[in-house]
């Protein structure tokens, strides 16, 4: 199916995190008590509470949203769906270094349960990676873009390409060389693959990239063979601040890309802050909110100026 698309922009506070949050920030170990599943659904509670400042100041109307599970919220998806934000709920198991779903073959049924904008797989996916684990992951996958289209919902593809051992001795075990290098032309190898597969996002969602040139090429695989209104966005990594605001920049110069979504970097030393009591939860949502503003202005700025630069360019 082709994909509807998505070239709006859209600013997302991802905080789909189950695994890693619930053993990094918590150092709960799965089953949770029910007192530990309020703790998380509490803290997610908080982080939107910080997106609420944001969306309320300084934020494009109609390009705020989130990205949250059901399992912790549910709630805060049907508030937010309620209110007009951009909702997408995340559909991987979590932990899993294979694509599967989290509700196996309820998947479509758990999506429309919450009825959101977009349904969001997070993937990784090598295209010089073991093929039978890519061939399964992409029968999948196809299932889910299927899903969304059938039911005219948008599908948010993540992609990750996480290096095979070859590929990282080839750069001597640098993976910031990897990214450089390697990395690029990997992800657009993927894409391509994806979308021969029958793998259709309307919305990319990539890692940062540093040249411009990169994601150019990136633009073009996604918009290739008539997919013309397919968006991408920048995710963060959980990285610095500064490396965040940089592949904002460049992101944000290209035509196709449309913002972004970052978690980690805006919310994680606020509940962290917050969970230690050296920050108030007023204080925590604060921060998350400045952080997120931050990124909006920084993607705003350089998108503004990409659109005078092509108006100036026109004959």
């Amino acid at each position: 199916m082709t994909p509807l698309g998505y070239d709006q922009p859209l600013y997302l506070l991802p905080f789909d995190h189950r695994h890693s949050y619930i053993s990094g920030m918590f150092h709960f170990e799965p089953p949770l008590t029910q007192e530990q599943h309020a703790a998380v659904a509490d803290s997610k509670r908080l982080i939107y509470e910080g997106f609420e400042q944001a969306a309320g100041a300084g934020v494009p109307p109609g390009a705020a949203g989130i990205l949250v599970d059901e399992e912790f919220g549910a709630a805060l998806l049907h508030d937010a769906r309620q209110r007009g934000f951009v909702t997408a709920v995340s559909t991987e198991k979590s932990g899993s270094d294979e694509f599967e779903f989290e509700y196996g073959a309820d998947f479509a049924c758990h999506i429309e349960a919450v009825a959101p904008i977009f349904a969001k797989a997070l993937v990784r996916y090598n295209p010089q990676g073991e093929r039978a684990l890519n061939q399964r992951q992409e029968e999948r996958l196809k299932q889910l873009s299927d899903a969304c289209h059938r039911s005219e919902r948008r599908f948010m593809f993540e992609l990750l390409v996480p290096a095979t051992a070859a590929q990282l001795e080839r750069v001597a075990g640098d993976t910031n060389a990897y990214d450089q290098r390697t990395r690029p032309r990997l992800m657009i190898d993927a894409m391509r693959a994806l979308q021969d597969a029958g793998v259709e996002p309307d919305v990319w969602k990539i890692e940062g990239l540093a040249r411009r040139a990169d994601c150019e090429r990136i633009v073009e695989t996604a918009r290739r063979d008539g997919r013309d209104a397919v968006g991408c966005i920048v995710l963060g990594r959980g990285a610095d601040e500064a490396k965040v605001r940089s592949w904002l920049a460049t992101a944000a110069s290209v035509t196709g890309f449309i913002g972004f979504a970052v978690g980690r970097t805006s919310f994680w030393d606020a509940v962290a802050g917050f969970r230690a009591q050296t920050l108030t939860r007023a204080q925590a949502a604060a921060q998350i909110a400045g952080r997120f503003r931050d990124w909006v202005g920084v993607f705003e700025r350089g998108r503004l100026a990409n659109a005078g630069a092509e108006a100036g360019a026109a004959p």
